[in-house]
Order: structure tokens, then C-alpha cells, then sequence
């Protein structure tokens, strides 16, 4: 089993590596085999890619090792990217292909997140507390979603990457792309307080 680099230490938030460091470079270390290189690119997309392995399966005891298949992927095979799209692109696809697959292969229903962030309590500000019940809200309603439909609306709300990449992720047309969001946005409306409605 690939582990990841500096696994006692809790990698810090990041969604891309340290400014001014050049991606196609930073890969094209990776392929040649540069240690340093990866461990720099492991933590930058750590938190991204757990977030969304996490919210897209719903199995949180998956995620460690979907996103070590992952970067193991990415760390042997990172010879064949070409630049043909972005890395990025090209890293959540792979986390798109492997969480699909841990899913086939778990193969039984899946069950709610009961870990939804609870309410902040009283002594926190008015605002934080709205802010944590409509986090609260918006996590079950996701949560019904399908896989396709989870995975869209992650990598567009949270993750703000556009319709033409999504569709490079999931390997899939455009229109497949906007259909999905179509159904996910009227689902979530349904499932939704009216309150919530407005936003979507």
C-alpha cells in the first residue's frame, strides 16, 4: 500500500501549490522520480482531493485510501501527462476513476454522513451559527445525491472548476455535464427549505 509522505504530520490547507511554482514543472520532476517534487504536490492537493473523495463517496473510511491510489497513480504515471489539460484536470480525474471504483467494489448501500458539522454553540456569533446550520443543511441535501450528481456539484461549488473541465474529469460530454447539474440543482430545491431556494 502506498503511504503518504510525512504521514505523521497533518497536511496543511492548500488548493495549489506554493505560488509561483510552475505545475508542468513540478510534474515533470515527479517523473523523474524527484521525491521532494511529489511531497510538494501530495500536500498541495490533499485537502482538495479528500474533500472531495469524502463528499462525492460517502465513505469517509474510504478516503485515505482512494487518495493514496490516487497519488500512487499520479506518482508512477506522471510521465504521461502531456499538458493536454490542466493538472488538475488530469489529478481529479484519476480520484474521479478510483473513487467509482471503490464504490463497485464496496458494493452495499451507503449510508448518510452521521458526522455533519453540528451547530456552533451559543457563545459564537449570530452569524456563525446561520453559517453553520445552512453548512449543516446544504451537506444532507448533497448528501442524497447520486454519485454523478455529488461529484458536479463538488467540483463546481467547492472546488470552482468549470463545466469543460468536469466533463474532462468524469470522462464525459458537456451536455452530460450541464444535464447532471441540471437534475442535481432541481433535486436539491426539492430537498431543500424554500428559505434555501434562492441560492441555487
Amino acid at each position: 500500500m502506498f503511504s503518504r509522505p510525512g504521514a505523521e504530520a497533518v497536511p496543511q490547507p492548500a488548493s495549489l501549490p506554493e505560488a509561483g511554482v510552475d505545475e508542468a514543472a513540478l510534474i515533470a520532476r515527479v517523473a523523474q522520480g524527484d521525491a521532494p517534487a511529489f511531497e510538494t504536490l501530495y500536500r498541495a492537493y490533499f485537502p482538495r482531493l479528500a474533500r472531495f473523495i469524502e463528499r462525492t463517496t460517502r465513505r469517509a473510511e474510504l478516503v485515505e485510501e482512494i487518495l493514496n491510489d490516487t497519488m500512487f497513480v499520479v506518482s508512477t504515471s506522471a510521465h504521461k501527462f502531456d499538458g493536454s489539460s490542466k493538472l488538475s484536470t488530469w489529478i481529479f480525474a484519476i480520484a474521479w476513476r478510483k473513487s467509482l471504483k471503490a464504490l463497485r467494489d464496496v458494493d452495499v448501500p451507503v449510508e448518510a454522513d452521521e458526522s455533519i458539522e453540528s451547530v456552533a454553540d451559543e457563545a459564537e456569533p449570530k452569524h456563525e451559527v446561520m453559517r453553520a446550520q445552512l453548512r449543516r443543511v446544504l451537506c444532507e441535501a448533497v448528501d442524497a445525491l447520486s454519485p454523478n450528481h455529488r461529484a458536479v456539484i463538488e467540483l463546481t461549488y467547492f472546488h470552482e472548476i468549470g463545466y469543460h473541465e468536469i466533463a474532462r474529469i468524469m470522462d464525459c460530454p458537456v451536455d452530460t455535464v450541464k444535464t447532471r447539474m441540471f437534475h442535481a440543482r432541481r433535486r436539491l430545491k426539492a430537498l431543500l427549505p424554500e428559505r434555501l431556494e434562492d441560492i441555487l
